[in-house]
């Protein structure tokens, strides 16, 4: 049998003229395209569980011309798509229904949609896919697939993780490569559509699968730099603190994604940098407390720390840890004021990197719950306009033009070439301060 793994990857905008501003700015959906340009991490593992005997190629799609490239007739598809590719996804699927090539889909859309996939699929895997994989390729096999595997919130035990199968890579094509070290975040939060639609609770990898499959890169790529997958690192901060002395052997830069009350921990700041953190991804949200009041499921965390936003930005840049600061328009309580607010945040506090989106409600999040019964969405199924950069809501102090303008006049101003040489100059400075004062008293500079 032979296995086709498709990832629909590439950036997706149905906003043109935000997608022209895309080809002119410096630094505009960077992030984003950086996240697009991924190989699939999803597939790479579960390909980890094929056993030998079947054969297989894993494929990028990331647009509608890459389809012709694509293998004609396999003895098996398995797809993985995010919301804003489903359709393309979806088209691929009915095409290789079409010549009698079974497919598989999988994926958080798949997980909370599996009715709408199975109008295209042959099968769905529901939730996380080690689970079920090896059955799944098994009926496969004899002919017998299910339409559904799987369901919500069952965790798979990380210390069983197959190390991904990167040797199906053409590595030259990629400037990155990631590892996932957890799986799940304490932080409850409405918009995302990753922890609570795919996950029970968090767990961490134990630290020798995530150290082979660190090796396993550097065995195959000289001089890597890697992406730690996590919806939130550092939650268990004794593991963490074990794995950063073996990082700093291996001689990595690394980028990852965490939350702002890292900046407490001067020990695990310290560490960080020297194991090679290079850049941490903190979802800030909003400059203002109104934008952030509700946001999390739990409490209001974000919102509790606003006033320390700042001093961490600079304890974090001043150990030479860059900080890409993520900002959402849109959220409620947000008014017009809030574009002017985010650009005098970033100027203020330094950033050396920022992210801006728009709130988008993703299927089966609380948000999308939440706004779907208060008649909030504009089109409750336009899942291709679920790209972060698309507005399909009407906000509670904004017209949806209003946002839509704000959202143009902010990226052109905060991804100039002005705004963003002022923003690594302003990076270089204070970790060129950070080590000065390190050396003048010997000790770490603190939050406030």
């Amino acid at each position: 049998m032979h296995l086709a793994l498709i990832a629909m990857s590439g950036i997706r905008a149905l906003d043109t003229e935000l997608l022209g501003l895309g080809l002119t700015l410096p630094g505009f959906v960077e992030r984003s395209k950086t996240i697009a340009s991924l190989p699939s991490l999803g597939l790479l593992t579960l390909a980890g569980q094929v056993p030998p005997w079947i054969t297989m190629t894993y494929h990028e799609c990331p647009d509608t011309a890459a389809v012709a490239a694509l293998p004609e007739r396999p003895d098996l598809v398995a797809i993985s798509t995010f919301s804003a590719q489903v359709g393309e996804a979806y088209a691929l699927a009915d095409a290789y229904r079409a010549r009698g090539v079974p497919v598989v889909m999988g994926g958080p859309h798949v997980s909370v949609l599996p009715d709408e996939a199975l109008r295209h699929a042959t099968t769905v895997v529901i939730g996380e896919g080690e689970l079920v994989w090896p059955q799944v390729l098994a009926d496969a096999e004899r002919g017998a697939l299910q339409p559904r595997y799987g369901r919500l919130g069952v965790a798979f035990d990380l210390a069983q993780s197959p190390l991904p199968r990167i040797d199906l890579l053409d590595l030259s094509r990629y400037n990155r490569l990631t590892v996932q070290t957890s799986r799940g975040c304490p932080h409850r939060c409405e918009f995302c559509a990753s922890t609570p639609l795919m996950t029970a609770g968090y767990r961490m990898k134990p630290q020798a699968r995530i150290l082979a499959e660190i090796d396993q890169i550097r065995a195959r790529w000289p001089r890597p730099f890697i992406e730690f997958a996590d919806d939130n690192s550092f939650v268990d901060r004794p593991a963490w603190k074990r794995l950063l002395p073996e990082l700093a052997k291996r001689d990595v830069p690394w980028f990852t994604e965490t939350d702002i009350s890292i900046a407490d921990d001067l020990e695990l700041v310290g560490m960080l940098r020297d194991a090679g953190c290079r850049q941490v991804l903190i979802g800030l949200e909003s400059p203002v407390a109104a934008g952030l009041s509700g946001i999390e499921l739990r409490g209001d965390w974000k919102r509790r720390r606003l006033d320390r936003y700042a001093g961490a930005i600079r304890l974090l840049q001043s150990h030479g840890i860059s900080v890409n600061g993520c900002f959402i328009l849109g959220l409620d309580g947000q008014d017009n004021s809030v574009f002017d607010e985010v650009l005098a945040f970033v100027r203020s506090s330094g950033l050396a990197e920022v992210q801006v989106t728009v709130q988008t409600a993703f299927p089966g999040t609380a948000l999308y719950h939440r706004l779907h019964d208060a008649g909030r969405l504009l089109e409750p199924q336009a899942w291709d306009r679920c790209t972060l950069f698309d507005i399909n809501f009407t906000p509670t102090h904004l017209r949806v033009e209003e946002l839509r303008a704000g959202l143009h006049r902010l990226v052109t101003t905060l991804y100039s070439a002005d705004e963003t040489a002022a923003r690594r100059r302003s990076f270089r400075d204070m970790h060129r301060t950070g080590r000065a004062a390190s050396r003048g008293r010997g000790v770490a500079t603190s939050v406030d």
